[in-house]
């Protein structure tokens, strides 16, 4: 692995993860039966192989994705407590589709609806979270499409939190990825919640119909979905070592075949790609030169570290170049962008991506200030 870098007057001022399906040498993917499907490397975004990832599909209960995500914030916030209890509408009662069979008269805590969304998919405990966060489903499917166009979710749109068919309801292969990933990426503290194999309201256990829970241990999660139009789908994560993959299949024609070609997604990412830690979190990329200063340098880093996957064996011929924005001047605060790391393999862009000040740099004094205005006219 060569890192070399760069001060330029050119400044990208985006990040892009690229599929190293274009790089040389990436191993092809293997024939997956769905009408689409996606791996996706969940720390650098990259996708490993992909098939009509950007299709505007049904997606059935993976919708519940959303519906948990924006949960897990109001949890975060503490508008909304585990312990809380929830009164029981007739709407939510009265849901149709897969219930985790709660009761009008029988109030029930948050946490006991976040089970019975996740584990039993149930559509009667998304609507009641939906009304204890937002007053009303409706207005929570507005809460749900705003998050997703903050995610970057451009083929999503949603009318309810449950997932049940509606023309204006649909999302792809690639915008699922993205929900999922953010999930386990910004409420680390809940995810545990998909690895339940079993989960027992009102006297009725019902099991997680994620196959994979049993038959891989590396996985554990993410959700099942499932109506006639979409077909029978998967969203499944599995973590080796420090490293986690998330395989995405839509439209498979059965229980099984779902769960089949997700365990070849996740088999083919691990055995035939390497994952690559570039940076570690608050790690110095480089040195930029700060003009205007109390001081000359300035440490850079990438804000939360950054891994990158490559085809097997081919780490070595990573390189990183960082371009940054000439000339900085002074006052920086730390976290403020000033550079992009370009990360490349036998010449092929990887990614791009921001680096950020590790430190802040007031200005200097009036002289300091006259001199290096002074250098700049001769640089």
């Amino acid at each position: 692995m060569i890192l070399r870098f760069l001060a330029t007057f050119a400044f990208a001022a985006f990040l892009q993860a690229l599929s190293p399906a274009a790089l040389a040498d990436a191993p092809a993917p293997p024939p997956v039966a769905a009408r689409a499907w996606l791996l996706m490397d969940t720390a650098s975004g990259q996708v490993l192989g992909s098939h009509n990832e950007h299709e505007r599909v049904e997606p059935a209960s993976l919708t519940k994705l959303m519906t948990a995500y924006l949960t897990f914030a109001a949890l975060k916030a503490k508008t909304l407590q585990l312990t809380q209890t929830v009164p029981v509408s007739t709407r939510a009662w009265k849901a149709l589709g897969s219930r985790m069979f709660i009761e009008p008269r029988k109030p029930v805590t948050v946490e006991e609806l976040v089970n019975g969304m996740i584990v039993q998919s149930g559509n009667d405990a998304c609507i009641a979270l939906a009304e204890a966060i937002a007053g009303s489903e409706d207005v929570f499917a507005q809460l749900m499409n705003h998050e997703a166009q903050r995610l970057g979710m451009k083929d999503t749109s949603f009318v309810n939190s449950t997932g049940l068919p509606d023309a204006k309801h649909y999302s792809s292969a690639y915008d699922l990825a993205l929900i999922a990933t953010a999930i386990i990426r910004d409420f680390p503290e809940y995810y545990h919640y998909y690895s339940t194999r079993e989960y027992r309201y009102n006297n009725i256990p019902q099991p997680n119909r994620n196959r994979l829970l049993w038959l891989d241990p590396n996985v554990d999660g993410v959700k099942t979905g499932h109506t006639e139009n979409a077909g029978y789908c998967l969203i499944a994560s599995a973590k080796r070592a420090q490293w986690r993959l998330l395989s995405v299949v839509l439209g498979s024609a059965s229980e099984n075949i779902r769960a089949q070609e997700s365990q070849k997604l996740l088999n083919f990412g691990f055995q035939l790609y390497d994952n690559v830690r570039l940076y570690d979190k608050g790690q110095t990329v480089s040195a930029v030169t700060i003009w205007k200063g109390s001081e000359r340098t300035l440490q850079a880093g990438i804000p939360a570290g950054l891994s990158v996957t490559v085809p097997k064996g081919m780490a070595d011929k990573l390189k990183a170049d960082l371009v940054s924005r000439q000339p900085q001047l002074a006052p920086v605060s730390a976290g403020d962008r000033v550079g992009t790391l370009r990360v490349t393999l036998d010449d092929k862009l990887v990614g791009e991506y921001p680096v950020v000040a590790l430190q802040s740099i007031a200005t200097a004094g009036m002289f300091g200030r006259a001199w290096d205005t002074v250098r700049l006219w001769f640089n």
